[in-house]
């Protein structure tokens, strides 16, 4: 897989770059934004899976790099940056960021989270994934696209019809998008802010209890008490069923 990344820092990058390149990732590297931009112009070129986005650029912010990217391709992005308060996050995700690293990072977990954004929009992140790497949605080889399949319980997203061992769970608005959201990423942990903004699209203050609510009434509705994992301090997280679960 190609990859982006954009890193005004010559040596972070080029330790960066060692670590992907070992990994299997071809890597290209972007100084500025407006490099960044160019890199993307040529449609003769292969398509890069996934942009790692500096938000320190020395041209311009990192955010309207971001969205300067997103009205040009739906090429998944990274934000990696030493902005880790929660506006910031907020702000990257809503800027279309589809995930947000802060420095510093343990390595593989940023490798998880390339691999696991670029399964979700179809980039090809399974060509280098590793034995590591938190397993994506399994689509049913006969089934419809769209069709997600974890254990027991189906998730149909054209249609937003849940079933579990073939009998349908009515479910309310938000507690489908909540769960097509962890589907979409299995073991990996979402940050509550970060489904806050992408399933409410509104912020964290005040919002918390609301999200509470919501994951309870998931793991009633399903009676799958464990299907969605709390992880304390951070966020929910997906953990996907084997056979005979309940």
């Amino acid at each position: 897989m190609r990859l982006l990344l954009v890193e005004d820092d010559d040596h972070v990058a080029a330790a960066l770059s060692a670590i992907l390149a070992r990994h299997g990732f071809r890597v290209t590297h972007a100084r500025n934004g407006e490099e960044a931009l160019q890199a993307l112009l040529p449609a003769d070129a292969p398509p890069f899976g996934v942009v790692l986005l500096d938000l320190g650029l020395p041209d311009q912010d990192g955010y309207e790099v971001c969205g300067k990217i997103r009205k040009r391709t739906a090429i998944p992005v990274i934000m990696v940056t030493a902005r880790g308060d929660v506006r910031s996050r907020i702000h990257g995700l809503n800027m279309g960021a589809d995930d947000y690293v802060v420095k510093p990072y343990d390595t593989g977990e940023l490798l998880a989270r390339i691999h696991a954004v670029a399964r979700r929009t179809g980039t090809g992140g399974g060509s280098a994934a590793d034995d590591s790497t938190p397993a994506g949605p399994r689509r049913s080889p006969a089934g419809p696209p769209g069709l997600v399949r974890l254990g027991q319980v189906s998730i149909e997203l054209p249609t937003r019809r849940v079933s579990v061992d073939g009998t349908d769970v009515p479910l309310t608005r938000k507690e489908f998008d909540l769960l097509a959201l962890l589907a979409q990423r299995p073991g990996v942990v979402f940050r509550r802010e970060q489904i806050i903004s992408e399933v409410w699209h509104t912020s964290w203050e005040g919002t918390g209890r609301t999200l509470e609510v919501h994951v309870a009434s998931l793991r009633s509705k399903l009676r799958m008490p464990a299907l969605i994992e709390t992880v304390r301090g951070v966020g929910y997280r997906l953990v996907a069923p084997g056979p005979g679960a309940s």
